[in-house]
């Protein structure tokens, strides 16, 4: 039987899983807090979906392969589990090994993208930015608003740093992962505000 998280309520991973498997709504886990997925606005839906489709187009015969926002994703270092807009995979995927009741949990991003929204701008600019950027795995992490146009894109080096790149142009061309992809195709539908 799912039990109500109570607000501010803290409880378990494994009972956070257990829950997750039977609940008919997305949550998040935060370091024993359960957080509530809202909805999306329709730029943002737009967004996901323009960036799938040509993800989609350019990966099919490789070795890499699309999630959508419906795999979990684990966060050992910060004792978090989220749900990324879109995930690629490009080696073999792991799962965690404590599978709840059907729940399939993500161990090994290769690239994560978030698509902004004024609720979650901060959060994914920050703390998100951090815990993602503890994934071995990660090679890349790209954030693109909703709002305006903007795509941040930080990439691991062979040192393993990380190097950001901010596009301001919509006509320039990104790197994700083997993709090129034109900036202005990511936003096709999108009514979004041009700053300056």
């Amino acid at each position: 039987m799912f039990t109500t998280i109570e607000k501010n309520q803290i409880i378990s991973e494994e009972q956070y899983l257990i829950n997750e498997a039977k609940a008919n709504f997305k949550s998040e886990y935060h370091n024993g807090e359960v957080i509530m997925m809202a909805g999306a606005t329709l730029n943002h839906n737009r967004i996901v979906s323009n960036l799938i489709g040509e993800l989609y187009n350019c990966l099919k015969n490789k070795k890499c392969e699309v999630l959508p926002s419906d795999m979990l994703l684990k966060l050992p270092a910060c004792k978090k589990y989220v749900y990324p807009d879109i995930t690629i995979v490009c080696d073999e995927i792991m799962l965690d090994e404590n599978k709840k009741q059907g729940l399939d949990v993500l161990l090994n991003p290769s690239i994560v993208i978030e698509v902004l929204s004024e609720s979650t701008k901060l959060f994914d600019k920050t703390e998100k930015l951090n815990c993602y950027c503890t994934l071995q795995s990660l090679q890349q992490y790209i954030m693109i608003d909703s709002e305006k146009f903007e795509i941040i894109i930080y990439t691991r080096t062979e040192n393993n740093d990380w190097l950001m790149h901010i596009v301001a142009n919509i006509n320039e061309k990104i790197k994700i992962g083997e993709c090129e992809i034109d900036s202005k195709d990511i936003y096709i539908k999108v009514v979004y505000e041009i700053e300056g």
